[in-house]
């Protein structure tokens, strides 16, 4: 029995050995790994200009970034993809009940990246009971915006009226977006 115990505890030894780096993982260096930002660039970090797309909402209706930031009166949008998962309704659910009602010129899109059609589409959102409400749902049955902005799960992305990404991280509590959506110029 001995024995056993030894072998299987070499064997874990040498698989943690095989990853590579893993100290990093279990002692952090607390310094920020991002890339760093060139003023003028496209792309998904804050501080870019915010990469600009068209797709449909669920309703089929065409959707452009820079169509609805650069409207009277708009602050900035809101992007926030969705799986459909428990996860992602609690955090709609933060965003549909506390976060439009107190930016109302904000515009918020939760993006569904995971179905093919804009006819599954349209039933997540019925399923989820998020259809018809104030929560605007993009349908990216081609991953396009999924690949402009590298959103997954979660992902929350802000940009202001000016095109600039102001956030593009995973959604945690609403804390921090609520304080970037304060900051819109």
């Amino acid at each position: 029995m001995g024995s056993v115990k030894i072998s299987a505890l070499l064997i874990l030894l040498v698989l943690l050995t095989g990853c590579g780096g893993m100290t990093d993982d279990l002692f952090p260096s607390g310094s920020d790994k991002q890339p760093a930002v060139i003023p003028g660039t496209i792309g998904p970090l804050p501080g870019q200009i915010a990469p600009d797309f068209t797709i449909p909402d669920m309703f089929g209706t065409a959707v452009t970034l820079s169509s609805v930031i650069t409207t009277t009166g708009v602050q900035g949008a809101v992007l926030y993809f969705t799986m459909w998962c428990p996860i992602c309704w609690t955090h709609m659910d933060d965003i549909l009940h506390v976060q439009i009602p107190a930016f109302p010129n904000v515009r918020f899109y939760a993006v569904d990246y995971v179905n093919g059609t804009l006819a599954d589409v349209q039933q997540s959102a019925i399923n989820t009971g998020y259809y018809g409400t104030a929560l605007t749902i993009l349908a990216d049955t081609q991953n396009i915006v999924e690949s402009l902005y590298h959103g997954t799960m979660g992902v929350t992305v802000v940009v202001d009226r000016n095109g600039i990404v102001r956030m593009n991280e995973d959604y945690k509590d609403g804390v921090r977006l609520h304080t970037v959506l304060t900051d819109l110029p």
